[in-house]
């Protein structure tokens, strides 16, 4: 264990390196090429045993101990945002309006650079690591079921990975039993009333109107159909109409994001949603389109090895703080690789002391404490070696 630490403490200018250069270059979802073949072309350097092109643009690479055990998978995701950066640092994407605005670039720097250090220790390792670097987290379906649809934890025992959390402080590490992040689904109304003259609006089936009934409609789902010890959000997202000054609307677009963690609110959320629309709609006599679209199931951690994580953390070098989080809204597609094997994932705080204003994930000026991924490697690095 001392040696992995001390090698990574030797390695993480190298891993601020990558993550600075992975960053200059973002790649959207279901459109990397670049970055796989980086990755790919740096495991091949290590002689680990690589396949790139799983589930579509998924890399893998295998460490085989020199000793017998268990098979053990690391994840991490590498893919970017649709969001023009703000943050003004000399290493800001080159590509306008791509960018890496939630760390997955310090995901695939941490993860790479503790597969090199674990290679150094291969003769002392009791078993196979499996490093799992996954494309498209960022946009259901995303990476993660092609992958596993394409055999990537066929021999899996476990799995674990990290998020470095750029709202949560530096030193601190973030866990939790059961379920941690919700289901992410989607939903698209498509309003179809009667336009007309703004001036004669009896004539006509006003779509902005409809449609804004309609969103004060489904404000009722959670306040007052769900349980309220059951967690559970319906947001708009989209409400689109657009016309001239004086002309009525005939469409209108509504989008937006539905979040639970029982599978069973998750269901009856949708089919209210439904069910409210069509109902509102056809009281005004005008036409809707619902469409549902299920992302990613709710991220449940297993107890175990959720445990090991909380034991080992507060025994790594810069960690100050352990915690059991509160679960969140936020969506990840870790999650399916927990449906099929047991493992845990947990959060790795990002965010610098000295910072004025901490920008959360998904903003223009967002960034990382890049020490936080040393921390981050050492963590997922001693939760091999134990386990």
């Amino acid at each position: 264990m001392e040696k992995l630490f001390h090698l990574l403490d030797e390695m993480y200018e190298e891993m601020v390196e990558i993550r600075r250069y992975l960053h200059q270059y973002p790649e959207l979802s279901f459109q990397e090429k670049h970055t796989p073949a980086y990755i790919a072309e740096y495991h091949h350097q290590l002689g680990h045993d690589v396949k790139t092109n799983v589930g579509g643009r998924g890399v893998t690479a295998r460490l085989k101990g020199e000793k017998p055990g268990p098979v053990i998978a690391l994840r991490a995701d590498f893919d970017a945002l649709p969001i023009h950066e703000e943050t003004g640092l000399p290493f800001s994407s080159t590509y306008d309006g791509i960018m890496h605005a939630c760390g997955h670039d310090g995901h695939t720097a941490t993860l790479l650079v503790l597969a090199k250090a674990l290679n150094r220790l291969k003769n002392q390792i009791n078993g196979t690591i499996v490093f799992i670097h996954q494309h498209a987290e960022e946009y259901a379906p995303g990476g993660a079921i092609d992958m596993i649809n394409d055999g990537c934890l066929d021999d899996i025992d476990v799995i674990f990975g990290t998020h470095l959390w750029a709202t949560v402080p530096y030193g601190t590490v973030q866990y939790k039993y059961g379920p941690m992040m919700s289901a992410a689904d989607r939903f698209a109304i498509n309003i179809t009333g009667k336009g007309g003259h703004g001036g004669t609006p009896h004539l006509t089936k006003d779509a902005i109107v409809i449609g804004s009934q309609l969103v004060m409609n489904i404000q009722q789902i959670v306040s007052r159909r769900i349980d309220p010890i059951q967690p559970a959000v319906v947001s708009i997202g989209t409400f689109e109409a657009s016309n001239a000054f004086n002309v009525i609307a005939d469409h209108a677009k509504i989008i937006g994001t539905v979040r639970a963690f029982d599978e069973n609110v998750r269901s009856f959320i949708e089919k209210e949603l439904e069910t409210i629309t069509m109902t509102t709609v056809q009281g005004a006599n005008a036409d809707a389109e619902f469409h549902y679209s299920r992302g990613y199931p709710p991220v449940v951690n297993h107890q175990k090895e959720t445990q090991l994580i909380s034991s080992i953390a507060p025994q790594v070098p810069g960690v100050q703080h352990t915690e059991e989080m509160d679960p969140i809204m936020g969506g990840e597609d870790f999650a399916r690789y927990l449906e099929r094997v047991r493992g845990a994932f947990f959060f790795t705080g990002a965010m610098n002391p000295k910072w004025k204003v901490a920008y959360p994930h998904h903003h223009p000026k967002f960034d990382i404490d890049e020490r936080a991924m040393l921390i981050a490697a050492k963590v997922m690095g001693k939760t091999v070696l134990s386990y």
